[in-house]
């Protein structure tokens, strides 16, 4: 246990001193577009045997822009009014986009290269660590439209596209969710609102819900807007691309096979029917006759356990501990260091993440801690993206590019150890329930909602291709889905549930939802192979955290698990795995 004091709000002037004023800020952005017309010239005359030099301009090029985008986005996240930051992220955009439109016209290079100079060039040392990659953007560049084309769709994505998405997230940072605490009205955040769905009390919860759906729908033109509108410019890429599935691109970017998509969801189904029992039973532990949206993540008691920031942080690391040496001092140093934004107040925009910092070889982690057993969970779960990062330290860059479902297997490993230990260290029967029933919210997550997410998305690009969908169709949609994914178990939904989730709405990622249900399945086979070994594991997991970004996963999976994830073996051995907690929640509450 440690003695420090850990702050919950993060140091970002180790990086550029005065925030989105910063000198030094503004001079990184013109430096990095200085090295933008260097990198052109060269690739305008690139020649094989300058390979290798314009892959480390490529390195040295890519950590500066992935740092300059995660300090603007830490800024706008801690403070949505952050006007300055706004402006930044706009002038930030404008740099990825020169440098996507770069790297396709490298990759155009690549693409003459003749089939025998090709194979040679790979047998070289230099390039043998980089063959996946090498090659995978060869494949990457072949599918798409020829490079002038390409360039225009990136160019014009700016202001089109990822303006859709950064018009969502500051309408996000503007709406209020009304509600009456104490007799006193009070306007909470869409992240303050989002914690009150965890609350004791069903009143309150209810309130929360009702001012929610209120909130959102005042908006639900201008978002519904957004959607269409995002959803429309990727559907005529890839009709020009000639890409017919919409899952084209997201299996390809989780280098995953649909048959491995499709049986994972299959076992999934298959299994629901032992979470529908645990729904069955936590309504009427309730003293409901069945659960509605706002009451799934509702405690089992209006005492819920509740720890202060630094607690959550002590209990972390201790029980990091037990797994391995590495794990437990870099999440020392992550707390110490300041790494955290987590201060519970107005003005930050919901959720959590983990962004790099390549340049400085440094992780930050948003979020929004109020102290429940939740919270810590979502700590542990952001921590273990940042030890994905560190474990990727010394790996060359073009290798550390990730996949979102393999980028999940850190974070949820990290969250898995936390949860279990919480629930063996449980104070009485009492707490153990409470604690499993956590750990069991997880499951409903990643196999009911997430799924929800899934067919709705699928559904929805069908709609789209059809024309403008409405916000009542949309409702429509989201509800279907939700009664679909949850089979039934619940009283009321969340038909406003598109608007409010901004994984909709990311225009990097498309189809954010299977990766995490992948993630958190991958996971669980690997920590069932680190239970059996113990803290001997660490260095394997090591090994498979750094292979990550350089094979598909289902050569990843036979590499390090020795298992084949286009069969259902795997899938079932990890879904019923999870459904043990489910049989113990079950006797525990007869």
């Amino acid at each position: 246990m440690t003695t420090k004091t850990f702050q919950d709000t993060w140091d970002l002037d180790v990086f550029f001193e005065g925030g989105s004023s910063s000198e030094s800020y503004h001079t990184y952005l013109s430096e990095i577009k200085e090295d933008l017309k260097a990198f052109e010239q060269h690739i305008a005359s690139f020649k094989v045997d300058n390979l290798e030099e314009v892959l480390g301009e490529y390195e040295t090029i890519v950590k500066k822009v992935v740092q300059s985008s995660a300090f603007v986005n830490c800024l706008l996240a801690a403070d949505v009014r952050d006007k300055g930051a706004a402006q930044l992220q706009g002038q930030v955009a404008q740099i990825h986009a020169k440098l996507q439109v770069l790297l396709g016209a490298l990759d155009d290079k690549l693409v003459t290269i003749d089939e025998d100079t090709w194979t040679s060039l790979l047998e070289k040392e230099e390039f043998k660590v980089l063959e996946y990659v090498l090659n995978e953007r060869r494949r990457r560049a072949n599918d798409k439209l020829p490079a002038d084309q390409e360039k225009l769709v990136t160019s014009l994505a700016v202001d089109g596209y990822h303006a859709w998405g950064k018009l969502y997230n500051s309408l996000v940072g503007t709406i209020k969710v009304k509600v009456k605490e104490n007799g006193v009205e009070k306007e909470l955040s869409v992240g303050q609102a989002q914690n009150r769905f965890s609350d004791g009390n069903r009143e309150v919860r209810k309130e929360v819900a009702k001012a929610w759906k209120e909130a959102w729908e005042n908006q639900s033109d201008t978002i519904a807007s957004a959607l269409n509108h995002l959803a429309g410019f990727r559907l005529q890429v890839y009709e020009q691309r000639g890409w017919e599935s919409v899952l084209k691109e997201p299996l390809d970017n989780n280098r995953m096979k649909q048959e491995t998509l499709d049986t994972m969801w299959q076992v999934i189904t298959d299994h629901k029917g032992t979470l529908t029992k645990y729904l069955n039973r936590k309504a009427e532990l309730l003293g409901l006759e069945k659960l509605s949206m706002y009451d799934v993540s509702a405690p089992l008691t209006a005492e819920e356990t509740k720890l202060s920031y630094q607690e959550g942080a002590d209990f972390i690391i201790e029980q990091f501990s037990k797994f391995g040496p590495e794990l437990t001092e870099f999440t020392k140093k992550a707390f110490e260091d300041r790494w955290i934004e987590a201060e519970d107040r107005a003005g930050k925009r919901p959720g959590g993440f983990c962004t790099s910092f390549p340049v400085s070889g440094q992780s930050r982690i948003f979020m929004t801690y109020s102290g429940t057993l939740s919270n810590v969970s979502t700590l542990a779960h952001e921590l273990g993206h940042a030890f994905h990062q560190h474990a990727m330290h010394g790996v060359p860059t073009l290798n550390r590019f990730y996949a979102s479902n393999v980028a999940e297997t850190a974070s949820t490993f990290a969250e898995m150890i936390v949860a279990d230990a919480a629930v063996k260290y449980a104070k009485d029967e009492k707490e153990k329930i409470s604690l499993l029933e956590d750990k069991i919210q997880r499951s409903v997550a990643f196999y009911m909602n997430i799924h929800a997410r899934f067919l709705f998305e699928t559904r929805f690009y069908e709609e789209r291709k059809k024309g403008l969908v409405s916000v009542e169709k949309l409702n429509e949609l989201m509800v279907e889905a939700q009664k679909e994914a949850y089979c039934g178990a619940l009283d009321e939904y969340d038909s406003t549930f598109w608007a409010s989730k901004m994984h909709f709405f990311i225009t990097q990622v498309p189809f954010y939802n299977f990766p995490y249900t992948f993630g958190y399945l991958f996971s669980l086979g690997i920590y069932s192979q680190a239970l059996e070994e113990g803290t001997n594991y660490e260095d394997k997991y090591i090994a498979l955290l750094k292979d990550t970004a350089s094979m598909t996963v289902e050569d990843l999976a036979k590499k390090h698990l020795g298992v084949d994830l286009t069969q259902r073996d795997f899938w079932e051995k990890a879904v019923k795995k999870s459904l043990e907690d489910v049989e113990e929640f079950l006797e525990l509450t007869k």
